[in-house]
């Protein structure tokens, strides 16, 4: 049986391969994707369908916003998602563990799935959402944890997603709050569940998630880096 990491313990760990991470540099993944479109190769998102909710149409989403816990738990509070699954994308690994992931070996970010009811809420507002709880100022890392594994994304499943997220991105930019956006946006890989253990942590042990969200200073520093900007608007 998998033994759980003390929320301490992770952000330790995870401060300590960061040095390692940031020296290998892009994933080979990430390197194929850059050599096909210097090459001209039109990028190929990996799309699954989402299944109808009572005979209603759904679909999928996919972010990484650092630790999937809180991104997972943050999506699940909004009007319109049926719920958020935490996972690994956009790496180079077939079934990567968490220990894979963590320790930077496998390419992978920590990310979540959102399954939404798209008549209730858009793909934009998800983005306009996603947005506004993380730090997209930074690279290779959220909050307390550091290393490619924790880098923030927006992985785009078709060209209305792609054009949604590169125009949320550009419409940041023009504000002239930030020097550089650093999330990544890149076309849909495959997204593998993590284990059991990690699907709603913070429902699970409500008490470990909350120490960890506040000592990694979470809420804090998003306050911060949006303090500025207009309250988001959405339903």
């Amino acid at each position: 049986m998998k033994q759980l990491f003390q929320p301490v313990q992770r952000s330790v760990w995870a401060v300590g391969v960061a040095l390692a991470v940031v020296v290998a540099g892009c994933s080979a993944e990430r390197e194929a994707v850059a050599a096909d479109a210097a090459a001209g190769k039109p990028a190929i998102p990996v799309v699954v369908a989402a299944p109808p909710v009572n005979g209603k149409p759904t679909a999928y989403a996919v972010f990484a916003g650092g630790c999937f816990w809180c991104i997972e738990a943050d999506f699940e509070k909004l009007k319109g998602v049926i719920g958020a699954e935490s996972g690994y994308t956009a790496g180079r690994t077939v079934n990567p563990t968490y220990e894979q992931v963590s320790a930077g070996h496998t390419g992978h970010t920590e990310a979540i799935r959102v399954h939404y009811d798209p008549a209730v809420v858009s793909y934009a507002q998800l983005v306009a959402y996603f947005w506004r709880h993380i730090d997209p100022t930074v690279k290779d890392r959220q909050f307390c944890d550091v290393g490619s594994q924790y880098r923030s994304g927006i992985y785009w499943q078709n060209e209305a997603e792609r054009a949604v997220a590169e125009g949320s991105r550009a419409d940041l930019l023009a504000t002239g709050r930030f020097p550089a956006i650093h999330t990544e946006l890149a076309p849909a890989s495959v997204f593998y569940p993590a284990e059991a253990y990690h699907q709603d942590y913070y429902k699970k042990n409500d008490l470990r998630y909350s120490y960890y969200r506040l000592s990694c200073g979470r809420d804090a520093r998003v306050k911060q880096v949006w303090k500025d900007f207009p309250p988001l608007q959405l339903n």
